[in-house]
């Protein structure tokens, strides 16, 4: 009994102690972290809270003392705007295409890059190129030799004078995004396809399936979490293009081409309506997490399934 007693408070103590250790490890571990923490904090967090707090304020730059507190006023303004409301639009539309384009084309070149031929590194090379391009290069670019009514490469191949970015504003930057990205989605689902187990594929040639029924049946379900990888990451980034129009079009002619960050750009300095840009830009915010939490519960759902079947 006096062995059990004396035992107890020992094995107790013992206890706390390694408790205490651990707390002092994981602390250390932790701690190099700490700069980048705060880092992070300070040029993130803190001017998002300073944006919402101007979001309840009417204040124009051209009006000095025009300050104060207005309440839920900018945000009731700005869906009322119906320039907004176009812009809004326009970044859907722009968004849900050349995502869905840039994929499209991205999954092609991804499968012909997954076959060994000759030249292949350089090809490779040469595909990943305009990703590699400042996307101010690239619309650039775009504006001089590709869209140009007299000089550019569509004036030369088809033979017509058609100014395509006063015409057809919103596609030629939908073309320009699509060019810019198609090379991200095809390196992720270039990883997804070499990721392929080779002794599946095999198994299934013995079967006597076919390319297309392989790719069918097992290619495309393996690829499914890096399609949509490739489809939220397009998605948070395309949505905030501003480089390229405007540098092409500067959201015109009218607000054809204007997107929710060109608007933005405009509303503050351009008109230097402080309130309602801020307004705008914590509405533009809580609209990306909405469709950022959505499709990361989607992709976490299919992953969970996934390794469930493992």
């Amino acid at each position: 009994m006096s062995t059990l007693s004396v035992s107890t408070p020992t094995s107790a103590s013992q206890v706390k102690v390694a408790e205490k250790r651990g707390l002092s490890t994981a602390a250390k571990r932790r701690l190099p972290l700490l700069p980048a923490l705060v880092f992070v904090i300070a040029v993130t967090q803190l001017p998002f809270l300073l944006t919402v707090f101007y979001s309840f304020q009417s204040w124009n730059l051209v009006r000095p003392g025009s300050r104060h507190f207005v309440g839920l006023d900018n945000y009731v303004d700005v869906f009322s705007d119906t320039t907004f409301l176009v812009a809004l639009l326009n970044t859907v539309v722009l968004t849900v295409v050349c995502v869905f384009v840039a994929l499209l084309l991205g999954l092609g070149l991804a499968i012909l890059l997954d076959r060994k031929f000759f030249g292949r590194g350089v090809v490779r090379t040469l595909l990943i190129t305009p990703f590699l391009i400042l996307p101010a290069a690239g619309a650039l670019l775009w504006k001089t030799t590709m869209f140009d009514p007299t000089y550019g490469l569509l004036h030369f191949v088809f033979g017509t004078d058609v100014d395509w970015l006063s015409e057809f504003p919103l596609a030629a930057v939908m073309a320009q995004v699509v060019w810019q990205w198609t090379p991200f989605m095809m390196l992720l689902i270039l990883a997804g396809l070499q990721s392929q187990s080779k002794e599946v594929l095999e198994a299934a040639n013995v079967d006597g399936a076919g390319r297309w029924r392989t790719f069918v049946s097992i290619t495309l379900p393996h690829l499914s979490r890096f399609l949509q990888l490739a489809t939220l990451l397009g998605a948070i980034y395309i949505v905030n293009s501003f480089d390229a129009i405007f540098l092409m079009t500067q959201g015109g002619p009218g607000t054809a081409s204007t997107n929710l960050p060109y608007y933005i750009y405009q509303r503050a300095f351009e008109g230097f309506d402080v309130g309602q840009s801020s307004a705008m830009g914590v509405i533009v915010v809580i609209l990306t997490m909405i469709v950022a939490t959505f499709a990361l519960r989607l992709m976490f759902r299919t992953f969970s399934v996934s390794g469930g079947i493992k």
